[in-house]
């Protein structure tokens, strides 16, 4: 029974038996109240034993910083263009000297080609971390790249708009010039700074599971999934046998293939695919052959695959409106080729044609055809499994909110608190006046002008792309206020403009209630303010337990103390700032938000020391940086349905 929801929830809630979140603050008072409880009880042990008072030893814990692997000493190419093989740290490595069967039916696939896990141990966890770090640090460039087009074309709009002329010529040349490809000059960076994961290439790779989701090719590229950003066979070339991990094999091998459609003559059936080889289609997109195959290349490469039982990584394309390049790409395992044939194509020309068959003993796919199972999202929210609520805000939100409890026998929807769009003062406190704000009108276009822009280093902080995106994360990001002459619809007002994604409320069997997309959510977007009782830190009690409380931080951050990686960046500060934040951020955060009784939709965010979400402070209404806004934005890109929003403090 769906249980109807009102903005005002008056019954208790005991999520505070579940453990949840809880401030950095709180966490440290009550590890120091628990640590000298502890220091009490062995100096008694001590005495009673007759024994000198031992003294206890503090752990100290260096923070170590992801590193992502260093690029290969050079990149060989192949006679057919192909982007050879390179070495990477030996946590990576997952096939080590496995002697090639010659009938791939009549022999198994070693564990290793299936399990990169089996590699060593702690592998799992330090490959993950890597592959999340050259993503999120691929997103930054290729945001980075896309920021410097919106800002030259936002120059030559305003320009125009000055010089009162019509279009001109050469304001068309920069609209063409706009279109240069953003991921592909991140690829170049990526390599010039050796940032990309160049690792062993035969069979699964540490850290991408089956169901990985790339939102692009170049994410594929950057990652060392797949090396090449345009064609759909990936193959160790003839110059990589020099390296000890292929002797024994024939060259070229394809390690790789990717299924998106764009030949006319593919087939997939789900556990098998007929793929067709490569080379002779018409690159205007049509999906037309227009010449003969010929094997070489990928498709010498396959076909030695089949002789050789070396399995391929298998990749489905899905078209996708969030993704910028219109698709995204899911992972669904190792395939091996089974056998191959040429024949005369839809079009009348020679193509050579693979089938490949899913190796048994993997996770279960995830996706069937060109169809999502798991992101199946319903057509309306009365179909939802488990529904107890239509919309937890009570239509306060622009998106409904809806709530659902396949744990709880019976099932019943979040409670005990009133939910609130807004920050909510507590007695005594107000916010400082707007300040003057900015004198652009219509949109914020040009950072040289923008006075906004200029305290956020002379540019715009957001790009437009997706409906706004943070380029990277920032001490503190200066929005357009109530007194500037833009309009709503200004980039720079990015995170003012409610919730943007559908966002459901699930309830966890361990960790409470949780909060899920429904829609891809790429990294940078806005996803919600953390709202709630804004207070004075010294009126939260530690003992008390509550897990619902967010310091603002800001001050902290910015001086990167108590663990926290410093963020001040390219930021114009208001004089007066340097002595408050040496005077306040030594006592920690003045203020905080109290989200137990009143709160938004973030308040069931959970905590986690490996998040998808990145928490912003946010300026717009006021400059005061103790009194910042609390804003959550995706750290990574998401897919809908995979799990849930995780958050953890300032990063």
């Amino acid at each position: 029974m769906v249980v109807p929801c009102v903005a005002e929830l008056s019954d208790p809630v005991n999520d505070a038996m579940v453990p949840r979140r809880c401030s950095a603050r709180i966490k440290k008072l009550k590890s120091e109240q628990e640590a000298q409880r502890e220091r009490e009880s062995q100096r008694v042990r001590c005495r009673s034993n007759d024994d000198s008072v031992l003294g206890k030893k503090t752990k100290v814990y260096k923070k170590s910083k992801l590193v992502t692997p260093s690029q290969a000493q050079a990149q060989a190419q192949a006679p057919n263009n192909d982007v050879t093989v390179a070495t990477v740290d030996n946590d990576d490595v997952t096939i080590t000297n496995v002697a090639a069967p010659n009938d791939c039916t009549d022999h198994p696939v070693p564990e290793t080609y299936l399990n990169p896990q089996l590699s060593g141990n702690g592998t799992e966890k330090s490959s993950h971390a890597r592959v999340t770090e050259t993503l999120r640090i691929f997103n930054k460039h290729y945001l980075h790249f896309v920021q410097e087009e919106e800002i030259r074309c936002g120059r030559a709009q305003a320009d125009q708009k000055t010089k009162k002329h019509s279009k001109s010529k050469e304001a068309e040349d920069d609209g063409k010039r706009s279109s240069k490809r953003p991921d592909l000059k991140a690829i170049s960076k990526m390599i010039s700074e050796k940032e990309v994961l160049n690792r062993e290439r035969i069979g699964s790779l540490p850290g991408i599971d089956v169901g990985h989701q790339f939102f692009s090719r170049a994410e594929m590229v950057v990652a060392g999934f797949h090396n090449h950003w345009l064609n759909g066979i990936d193959c160790v070339g003839q110059s990589a046998g020099k390296k000890g991990e292929y002797k024994g094999y024939s060259l070229p091998l394809a390690v790789s293939i990717v299924v998106s459609g764009q030949y006319e003559d593919d087939q997939d059936n789900y556990e098998e695919v007929v793929y067709t080889g490569q080379g002779g289609n018409d690159l205007l997109g049509n999906k037309r052959q227009i010449k003969d195959q010929v094997m070489e290349r990928g498709n010498l490469g396959l076909k030695n695959c089949m002789e050789q039982s070396v399995p391929v990584r298998v990749t489905r394309g899905h078209r996708c409106v969030n993704s910028y390049v219109g698709k995204v790409y899911t992972y669904d395992g190792l395939y091996k080729v089974v056998n191959y044939w040429a024949e005369k194509g839809i079009s009348g020309f020679t193509v050579y044609k693979f089938r490949l068959k899913r190796i048994k003993g993997q996770p279960v796919l995830t996706t069937n055809q060109v169809h999502f199972t798991r992101g199946c999202i319903p057509n309306s929210i009365s179909e939802i499994r488990g529904l107890v609520c239509e919309d937890i805000s009570g239509g306060l939100e622009d998106i409904p909110i809806p709530a659902t409890n396949l744990v709880d026998d019976p099932p019943a929807a979040p409670s005990g608190f009133t939910y609130s769009r807004d920050i909510v003062c507590a007695k005594g406190i107000k916010f400082p006046s707007a300040p003057t704000g900015c004198n652009c009108h219509g949109s914020c276009l040009d950072p040289r002008v923008c006075s906004c822009a200029k305290l956020n280093g002379s540019e715009f902080p957001y790009v437009h792309k997706d409906g706004g995106r943070l380029v990277e994360p920032k001490a503190v990001v200066f929005e357009c206020g109530p007194n500037c002459g833009c309009g709503p619809a200004c980039v720079n007002r990015t995170s003012q403009k409610g919730l943007r994604y559908r966002l459901e409320v699930f309830r966890t069997p361990n960790k409470g209630w949780g909060v899920r997309s429904w829609d891809y959510i790429p990294s940078g977007a806005t996803i919600c303010e953390y709202t709630g009782l804004l207070k004075k830190t010294d009126q939260i009690d530690p003992a008390a337990d509550n897990n619902y409380v967010f310091d603002i931080d800001c001050l902290q951050t910015m001086k990167g103390l108590d663990g926290r990686e410093r963020r001040l960046r390219e930021v114009s500060l208001p004089g007066y700032w340097h002595n408050d934040a040496e005077k306040m951020s030594d006592g920690g955060p003045e203020y905080c938000i109290d989200a137990v009784s009143v709160g938004n939709v973030a308040r069931f965010i959970n905590h986690s020391c490996q998040p998808n979400l990145f928490v912003q402070c946010v300026l717009s209404t006021h400059h005061d940086i103790g009194l910042a806004r609390v804003v959550l934005m995706a750290a990574d890109n998401i897919p809908p349905l995979q799990g849930p929003l995780w958050k953890v403090g300032l990063r």
